[in-house]
C-alpha cells in the first residue's frame, strides 16, 4: 500500500509543477486546487472508500423528479425521497381501491 502512495504522490507533484509553470491561468488554479486539497486526495487513494451507493440512490431520486414532473411541495419531494432511499419493508396497503379487474387467465 506504501508504494502506491508514494508514486502517487510523486505523480501528483510533477503535474502541479507542471501546470503552475504552464501560463494558462486556468491550469495554474488547477495546480493550487491540486495543491489545497493533497492530503484528502493521498488519504482518498490510502482508504479506498467510495461514494457509489450514494450516487445510486441520487440516481433513483433524479428518476423519481423526472417521473412526478414536479411535487406540489418540497415536502412531498422529501417524503418521496424517503420512501425511494428509506427501502422500507413494511409499508401499509393503498387506501384506494382499484377499479381494474384482474385479466382473464
Amino acid at each position: 500500500m506504501q508504494p502506491r502512495i508514494s508514486l502517487l504522490r510523486y505523480l501528483i507533484s510533477a503535474i502541479g509543477s507542471q501546470l503552475w509553470r504552464c501560463r494558462l491561468e486556468p491550469f495554474k488554479r488547477l495546480a493550487l486546487t491540486l495543491k489545497a486539497h493533497w492530503q484528502g486526495i493521498l488519504n482518498a487513494f490510502g482508504s479506498r472508500l467510495s461514494n457509489g451507493s450514494v450516487e445510486g440512490m441520487n440516481a433513483q431520486i433524479q428518476a423519481a423528479k423526472a417521473r412526478a414532473r414536479g411535487f406540489r411541495t418540497t415536502r412531498n419531494l422529501i417524503t418521496v425521497c424517503y420512501l425511494i432511499g428509506g427501502k422500507l419493508t413494511h409499508l401499509p396497503a393503498s387506501p384506494y381501491g382499484t377499479t381494474c379487474r384482474p385479466a382473464a387467465a
